[in-house]
């Protein structure tokens, strides 16, 4: 009986690992583009970001995963959970000019 517990346990595990790491990888990718594109060398910005994001992300994936498919899969369900989670919240807020009807040019 144990085993039961001890492997939802590891399953809710990858779930929330995943989720930490789609919230690492996505809130970094909001933070980057809100500081390149006010920066003299966005390119720099933007590729070191990505190279960071992109090995952290994998080096949890591999380190999760441990070579059993339904590991990967949670924390990849967890990854996108992740995902819509930040994108919910950095929605940026209308403006009252665009939410009254009005357009703005009027």
């Amino acid at each position: 009986m144990p085993e039961h517990g001890s492997g939802f346990l590891v399953w809710a595990g990858a779930l929330l690992a995943g989720g930490v790491l789609g919230a690492v990888f996505f809130g970094g990718l909001w933070w980057t583009v809100r500081h390149a594109t006010s920066s003299p060398t966005p390119a720099r910005w933007f590729l070191g970001s990505l190279v960071l994001r992109t090995a952290f992300v994998l080096a949890g994936f591999y380190a999760v995963g441990a070579g059993q498919p339904a590991l990967m899969g949670l924390c990849l369900l967890g990854f996108l959970l992740a995902r819509a989670i930040v994108l919910r919240a950095t929605k940026p807020v209308p403006d009252a000019a665009t939410t009254s009807g009005v357009p703005p040019c009027a």
